[in-house]
């Protein structure tokens, strides 16, 4: 029986925080440390108290092990994630644990979920410590995060359960976090569509005539049909932040939900929080994450006025992002048809006249590079079987591939078949899988880890997990037979059918 929707439902007390351990070392300066804080309308000395605590512990930690960071601490009563964003600026999650819903979250996902916040903040508005530099009161870096961290949050509310972004977590004014339904994902991965050769040589085409439009700069691209990432130039890091932002804000699924593009959090407390702490949210704050922000103008290019003015008075700026491995400054061109999203990446140094340069690429792509866009999209129009293309009859798995960032899935649909206790024990699974992995990164490890991992549930389900050169299978088999030989056997038969023998024993 499939898992309802009241099940995932998860209320208990939570709070995320951002902070600098260099800032409020003086008596009476100590909020000067907050840089974000959810609730934000919990008291300053409950927020001071939290923060105190986690200093605490990463303090006694690194004295049993200075050279790796505290990641997470298992109170009675708590759950403390960890991750040290930047130098000394930490972002905390602290979960109460509720005892009658055993393993509801799985600390590594938690902890990822942290990641993405800090990698996608990168990407818009650089580094956090950069900020701080460049304004010494905090103000600016309070207002971008507090702006930006609630956006990530905020949820689609006209959304289904099955039809949610990635990343939203508000539903009212409660915040669900990634729990054990969400076992059988992978965040900081992309999910590629496979084509064919005649497709994938129309899509070459395509990249190289995207690079002749921009003349003698180094421009990268990227291109999704549906939610699936199609091609990409890009490193693996700027692949997954660029490929998340597209999934949460700017295809086709997003723009035709037609949601509200307002926060909730940033109103009320939130906004008079940042102003105590010397922020004002009523500066212009840049928000990528707005829902309904983006919408598509006739000649097939999505527009947003998110980064408002360009210096001419030009309304409709083009947004710009940072890339993480060069830290390079890009403008971001994005052109849709139908389910076809094709975004591009051009150096903000080669186009000097922002209205005039941003004009001149736009007309170079409608002119060189429309036709063969129509034809990528007739092309995997024709092969697209829907999201259930990739469904495996009788198998509930996950493929990771730890290299490339690039991970495969069971749709959602049916994954959501599977019963409590199956997921409970594919949640626990990982657990002890994230354990190991952990250990074998402290132990400095060179050679690629083998591992396997089966366990029975409650329902007499198997979840099962194998690790082998840099990718991983996480798979749960419901109805199966009761013995482990003929778990076994069908793993070794998904392995040789599917995945090329990587997980066979042989």
């Amino acid at each position: 029986m499939g898992l309802s929707t009241a099940t995932t439902s998860v209320s208990e007390a939570i709070q995320l925080c951002v902070f600098d351990s260099r800032r409020g070392q003086q008596e009476g300066q100590e909020l000067d440390k907050i840089l974000f804080f959810y609730p934000a309308d919990l008291p300053f000395t409950k927020q001071l108290y939290i923060i105190g605590l986690s200093e605490g512990l990463i303090t006694f930690t690194r004295t049993f092990s200075p050279e790796a960071a505290c990641e997470v601490i298992e109170a009675e009563k708590h759950s403390h994630v960890f991750f040290e964003a930047e130098q000394d600026i930490w972002m905390i999650l602290v979960v109460e644990k509720n005892k009658e819903l055993e393993a509801i979250w799985r600390m590594d996902a938690l902890q990822k979920l942290l990641k993405e916040i800090h990698s996608l903040f990168l990407m818009f508005h650089g580094s956090i410590r950069l900020l701080l530099e460049k304004e010494p009161t905090g103000e600016a870096s309070r207002s971008h995060l507090y702006s930006f961290i609630t956006d990530y949050l905020n949820a689609c509310q006209k959304r289904s359960a099955l039809d949610r972004c990635c990343c939203d977590f508000l539903v009212g004014k409660k915040l669900q976090l990634p729990s054990f339904v969400d076992c059988l994902k992978e965040r900081g991965t992309v999910q590629m569509l496979t084509i064919g050769r005649d497709a994938a040589i129309e899509v070459q085409a395509l990249v190289r005539t995207l690079d002749s439009c921009i003349g003698n700069a180094s421009c990268h691209s990227l291109i999704l049909f549906q939610d699936l990432l199609v091609s990409t130039t890009l490193s693996p890091d700027d692949t997954t932040n660029l490929s998340s932002y597209a999934v949460l804000r700017l295809t086709p699924r997003v723009l035709s939900s037609g949601t509200s593009s307002w926060s909730y959090l940033i109103r009320g407390n939130a906004a008079s929080h940042v102003a105590q702490h010397g922020g004002n949210v009523g500066n212009r704050v840049i928000r990528p994450l707005q829902h309904g922000k983006w919408s598509k103008g006739k000649d097939g290019f999505l527009e947003t006025d998110i980064w408002g003015m360009g210096a001419s008075g030009w309304v409709g700026s083009t947004p710009k992002i940072c890339l993480f491995q060069t830290e390079e400054q890009m403008y971001l061109y994005v052109y849709q048809n139908k389910s076809l999203t094709l975004i591009l990446l051009v150096p903000v140094s080669s186009v000097p006249n922002e209205e005039l340069g941003i004009a001149i690429v736009r007309q170079h792509i409608l002119e060189n590079a429309s036709l063969k866009i129509v034809k990528v999209e007739e092309t995997l129009s024709k092969g697209w079987g829907g999201e259930n293309a990739y469904h495996v009859g009788g198998y509930r798995y996950l493929l990771v591939d730890g290299d490339s960032q690039v991970s495969r899935a069971s749709p959602p649909g049916k994954v959501t078949t599977l019963a409590k206790e199956s997921l409970l024990a594919m949640s626990k699974l990982r657990e002890k899988v994230d354990l190991e992995k952990s250990r074998a990164k402290q132990d400095s490890v060179d050679e690629e880890k083998e591992l396997e991992v089966t366990i029975r549930a409650k329902n007499n389900a198997w979840a099962i997990s194998r690790i082998t050169r840099g990718k991983e299978l996480y798979m749960v088999l419901e109805k199966a037979n009761e013995t482990l030989l003929y778990a076994s056997d069908m793993v070794e038969k998904f392995s040789n059918r599917y995945c090329n023998g990587a997980f066979s024993l042989d």
